[in-house]
């Protein structure tokens, strides 16, 4: 079966062909017919599946007739990221439609969002947040609205916008078509489906289990380790992209720096970075510009990248389903792809839980020439500053005699003594941290 099978309007069918897209997967498959018919669905599909293309293609041949220049489509999303992705795919897929989309989010002005709902777009991307801004201001006009979309909702109750959710939903036509799509389905999620959907129909795409074309490694290793083996993992592996996961933004922050500094073209997507640093940082991940993004779940919701190779987890997920979410964003779109999980002895119980949701014992890796009996001490002394050179010590202690001779101290008998306080310095005790550099970093250069 083809897309041709779906009779889509001519100039939807040749975006379909301009992207590429040859054989419906199967949310695709049995996502679009009910949509199609005008059908409430409530799909259960992992990020990577092709799900946003199972509910643009409807929503642009419906909106292919009727009228134009008015608000008839709200996809409503978790991350500025997601929403972009999401803005961009109708941008593709609809290119010759004439359709409008616009995207509404916060960290950036509301003004040009304003501008481009008074010119009539058809089709709002938005974020809870700035779409309950806009709402209140009486800047958007929902009474005309006839498709509702629910994206990654599972992510949203995560995130905290349920209550959002709720309100916004207040403000929208009872009749309307919703589409609900989530990856997994907890309670709370369970019972907003129910709240908001009528006689769904319901589709399933093995939700809890993660795509078939990843394959799946364990790197155990102590935890004062893991940002060497991080960097000797990539020194020994043929990649493409790389996405790592940390469970933190210092982290996410500081890993990406080291990775910098070691000679990788990497970069960081956490919280703490403006909308404009982000976009950044995904354009150059997306264009090549960065081989590496380091990420936290949140900031990483939304990332589609054809071309991941590999997906990292510096630190292991807390749940099977994040486990799930995050490896998905390798071996998209039919190509294989390689999740890799640098795990600690604290990290048994979760590992457990994650090969048990899988129904596979996960294989354990280990590197030929990695030394995994480094002490902690040394290797956070190395990884605290790359060692001085030879050259840069003498010009230092020629500095001190100069300045010594020049204040009539014993020269030789003071560079003695701070030569021995500063040698005292270099191996004291560090407290470790997963950002500084160790000497097996240093091979990965």
């Amino acid at each position: 079966m083809d897309f041709k099978s779906f009779h889509f309007h001519p100039h939807i069918a040749a975006g379909v062909q301009a992207a590429g897209y040859t054989t419906p997967t199967p949310v695709q498959l049995q996502s679009i017919p009910p949509i199609l018919q005008g059908r409430d669905i409530m799909a259960l599909a992992q990020t990577g599946t092709g799900k946003t293309a199972a509910f643009v293609l409807p929503i642009l041949q419906r909106l292919m007739q009727g009228p134009r220049g008015r608000l008839r489509a709200l996809i409503i999303a978790p991350t500025r990221e997601l929403a972009e992705q999401i803005h961009d795919t109708i941008g593709e897929l609809g290119r010759q439609t004439g359709l409008r989309s616009v995207t509404i989010y916060g960290g950036v002005a509301i003004n040009p969002q304003i501008q481009k709902l008074r010119r009539g777009a058809e089709i709002a991307v938005a974020c809870p947040g700035r779409l309950l801004d806009h709402i209140r201001q009486g800047t958007i006009n929902t009474a005309t609205l006839e498709i509702l979309v629910l994206d990654e909702a599972d992510r949203m109750f995560d995130m905290g916008f349920l209550p959002d959710i709720r309100k916004i939903l207040k403000h929208l036509p009872a009749q309307r078509q919703t589409l609900f799509f989530s990856a997994t389905m907890p309670s709370d999620i369970r019972h907003l489906a129910h709240d908001i959907l009528r006689d769904p129909v319901t589709v399933q795409i093995d939700h809890t289990v993660p795509l078939t074309t990843v394959s799946h490694a364990l790197y155990p290793v102590d935890k004062h380790l893991k940002t060497a083996l991080l960097m000797e993992i990539l020194h020994h592996t043929d990649t493409e992209s790389v996405l790592v996961f940390t469970r933190t933004k210092h982290r996410a922050r500081q890993i990406a720096r080291q990775l910098k500094n070691a000679g990788h073209g990497a970069t960081s997507l956490q919280g703490n970075l403006s909308q404009n640093q982000r976009q950044a940082a995904l354009d150059g991940f997306r264009d090549g510009s960065f081989k590496i993004l380091v990420a936290t779940d949140i900031a990483a919701r939304g990332i589609d990248v054809s071309r991941i190779s590999h997906v990292i987890n510096y630190d292991i997920p807390d749940t099977a389903e994040a486990y799930t979410h995050r490896i998905g964003r390798t071996g998209r779109a039919a190509k294989t792809g390689d999740a890799f999980t640098l795990v600690t002895r604290e990290d048994a119980s979760m590992v457990r839980t994650i090969e048990s949701a899988l129904g596979v014992k996960l294989e354990r890796r280990t590197l030929k020439d990695f030394t995994y009996t480094a002490p902690a001490q040394k290797t956070a002394s190395a990884l605290h500053q790359p060692p001085r050179s030879h050259k840069h010590k003498q010009a230092t202690a020629r500095r001190t005699r100069q300045k010594r001779a020049a204040s009539g101290t014993d020269t030789q008998t003071t560079s003695f003594t701070r030569t021995t306080k500063h040698r005292h310095s270099q191996v004291s005790p560090v407290t470790d941290s997963p950002t500084r550099r160790s000497r097996h970093s240093r091979g990965a250069r």
